[in-house]
């Protein structure tokens, strides 16, 4: 299937500073494009891939699971670490958690992480009842689009296929254990109204990764998609910030042609 338009990925070649951009559960990179715009435009190398099965059909996604969409992650980071000397992982929703995942499999070679509303876990009681239901009944509801900013939209599938749910189900439970092996630096920024990820999973991330170096920053203006929300030029100063901070050469090398 064509892959929709605006849900490409996008890949920038600057300087030697890289970011790795994971887009969330049933959504595409148009929902973090901005966002890689922006560290590209202040000289970093940036990679942010569309996942299998998302960007074109919902009946796509019916078809992949977890392990697919980290291959695909797994795969780029080791691409920018060829390329660049420091790495940072980044994320919005599910997108944060695979970002998780990459800083606690691949240690040193994560500078920094950067989660923006990131899930730990399928909430409700539906959630238990996934590994039968999805069996029954194909999809449920969708959850894209949940942005305070009036006229901004998210490109994202308006049904959520069950398969891919309990997929996503197990692997924010494989990851909750993994959480402990997160040492690097970590930056987390949350809404403070979310109708999609719960305060409770980024209270449940903070108090199970073992990074030293944690700031958490509350946005006021913003739903889960913050994103593409009234927060994201906070989202993208704070992020680049942060990772100013933990790789010095950042910026000085100048914005750097390319795409």
């Amino acid at each position: 299937m064509p892959v929709l338009p605006g849900a490409e990925p996008y890949r920038h070649q600057g300087g030697e500073v890289g970011v790795l951009l994971c887009h969330g559960f049933t959504g595409s990179p148009q929902s973090l494009r901005p966002w890689a715009e922006h560290h590209a435009a202040h000289g970093l190398t940036v990679s942010l891939p569309l996942l299998p099965g998302h960007g074109t059909r919902w009946e796509d996604m019916q078809l992949t699971g977890w392990q697919d969409w980290y291959a695909e992650v797994d795969r780029e980071l080791r691409i920018l670490s060829e390329r660049c000397s420091r790495v940072f992982v980044a994320g919005l929703s599910m997108g944060g958690a695979l970002a998780l995942r990459l800083a606690a499999r691949h240690g040193e070679r994560v500078t920094g992480a950067v989660v923006v509303n990131p899930a730990n876990k399928v909430h409700g009681l539906s959630a238990y009842a996934l590994p039968v239901a999805r069996h029954l009944v194909r999809t449920t509801k969708g959850i894209a689009s949940d942005i305070a900013k009036q006229g901004a939209a998210e490109l994202g599938y308006d049904r959520v296929p069950l398969h891919a749910a309990h997929s996503l189900r197990v692997f924010l439970r494989r990851l909750d254990v993994e959480l402990p092996q997160v040492t690097q630096p970590l930056l987390l920024l949350r809404s403070a109204q979310d109708h999609v990820v719960p305060a409770a999973d980024s209270a449940r991330v903070l108090s199970r990764v073992s990074s030293r170096d944690v700031t958490e920053i509350v946005l006021e203006q913003s739903y889960h998609v913050a994103t593409l929300d009234q927060d994201a030029d906070r989202i993208f100063e704070e992020s680049l910030a942060f990772m100013g901070r933990l790789a010095p050469s950042l910026g000085k090398e100048g914005a750097a042609t390319g795409g």
